[in-house]
């Protein structure tokens, strides 16, 4: 097992890139996002014959254009492209700042082939009961996404050009989510009961658990049988690797993780110890927020296992604490050495120490040069853990030690609210009610989309 520290994060610092948002965040197109998928291409090829009255059996004689892309797979006569691929990597390597060896490229573009084919199989399903999703709907959900970018959708399509990718792209990834949804909706919701004694019973363990230890985890499954377990556990620390030097987990997760969470960036949700299978439970109990283990051998395959946070069953926890601050910040000029943000960064600190209070902030921030933002209802634990913890102990009109880099600049944070959190109480019936049964509709998805890849008929180029 393989402890790994994930790489730091900035504050109020436009700390996710745009692209980065929209692989990790499903609330950007308000629809879970999947792995990364693409744009098809109808085979139109009957009709054409009959107009243009064509013989069903063509020779060509002489060199094919090398300007066109072939097929790479057809999934029961749909075509997807090399093109497909390319424009949903570019996603891929975009969000990981550029940074993607040859061999890992190699890697995901295997990935991103198979998660096209579940798409495309998706997406057939749901025509195959008669589900169909509006186009004006999926520009809306585009068009969301745009304004995330704070880009209107054309300024979008330029964006994605650039990058290599299409608004095409992340239209079919709308679409093919929207539609996997309603079908699960259709064929899968309305046979999952849920009683009023497994509810009773959730309740039960939870105010018998109060206090004990309970873990947000991400998770990244890869199904393994024997034949291929060695290649598989090779997979599985190439993918810790990567997010090492910088990548992403959620997009990792979506990319390769075969578990139904994929679509939600590997996210668990909330778990506590015994809910967890015991070799992962065992891994989240030895580790601390931020890094992540693995591979672990698990039933059926391995795990990648990210500890995203942790706290107490049913316990007020301090880092829910919301806060009203005030970000004072002084920014380098470029070229600036080591030896000199050291002395500015000293001389900044020494003028901090004159701020008794909020009240005067902006006048402190005024003589030294400094832009003074405000900040309200930031919780504690959505700040870097290096923070949470001067935090959680400071009192409203104290402020942090100075912080920052070279490129960043540096600043501090003074607390002008603090609005501490009251005990938690037990999720109600309806919630407990609602998260059971989301968890079988998933666990059914799962073996759907398994029995469809089953039933395809696919040709690779």
């Amino acid at each position: 097992m393989l402890p790994v520290a994930s790489s730091p994060i900035s504050l109020f610092h436009g700390v996710r890139s745009g692209l980065r948002t929209l692989l990790l965040s499903s609330a950007l197109i308000s629809v879970g996002v999947q792995p990364l998928l693409a744009q098809t291409v109808d085979d139109g090829s009957d009709v054409a014959t009959q107009q243009l009255n064509l013989p069903k059996d063509v020779t060509v004689f002489g060199k094919s254009d090398p300007n066109v892309r072939k097929a790479t797979a057809i999934v029961n006569g749909r075509i997807i492209t090399g093109t497909d691929i390319d424009q949903r990597l570019a996603l891929i390597i975009t969000a990981n700042g550029g940074k993607v060896e040859e061999a890992e490229k190699e890697r995901l573009r295997v990935q991103v082939l198979r998660n096209l084919i579940d798409e495309t199989l998706q997406i057939q399903e749901a025509a195959a009961n008669d589900i169909k999703v509006d186009p004006a709907e999926v520009q809306q959900s585009y068009e969301r996404v745009a304004a995330n970018f704070r880009q209107s959708p054309t300024q979008f399509d330029a964006y994605l050009r650039e990058k290599g990718s299409s608004a095409a792209s992340i239209k079919r990834q709308i679409e093919g989510e929207l539609a996997w949804s309603r079908l699960q909706r259709r064929n899968i919701q309305p046979f999952v009961n849920v009683s009023e004694d497994e509810v009773k019973s959730v309740v039960d363990r939870l105010n018998a658990a109060k206090g004990s230890d309970e873990y947000r985890i991400g998770e990244i499954y890869l199904s393994a049988t024997p034949e291929n377990r060695a290649q598989i556990v090779a997979n599985a620390r190439n993918i810790i690797e990567q997010i090492q030097k910088g990548g992403s987990f959620p997009a990792y997760a979506r990319q390769f993780s075969e578990a139904s969470t994929a679509a939600v960036g590997g996210d668990l949700g909330w778990v506590r110890p015994a809910q967890l299978p015991p070799e992962l439970a065992q891994a989240a109990a030895e580790m601390q927020v931020g890094q992540i283990a693995g591979p672990i051998e698990t039933v059926g395959g391995v795990s990648l296992v990210y500890v995203m946070d942790k706290r107490k069953v049913l316990t007020a926890d301090p880092r829910d604490s919301l806060l009203s601050l005030k970000q004072l910040s002084v920014l380098f000029p470029k070229g600036t050495t080591k030896e000199q943000a050291s002395a500015k960064a000293a001389s900044f600190a020494a003028a901090i120490k004159e701020i008794k209070g909020c009240g005067q902030a902006n006048e402190v921030g005024a003589k030294i040069g400094a832009d003074v933002v405000d900040n309200d209802n930031v919780k504690v634990r959505d700040l870097p853990p290096q923070l949470q913890d001067i935090l959680i102990n400071l009192q409203v009109g104290e402020s942090t030690p100075p912080f920052g880099s070279i490129d960043d600049g540096v600043r501090v944070l003074v607390v002008c609210g603090r609005d501490d959190p009251v005990s938690a109480n037990a999720p109600n019936a309806e919630q407990i009610q609602a998260q059971l049964e989301e968890e079988r509709v998933n666990k059914r998805a799962r073996i759907y989309l398994r029995d469809l890849r089953r039933d395809a008929v696919i040709e690779y180029n």
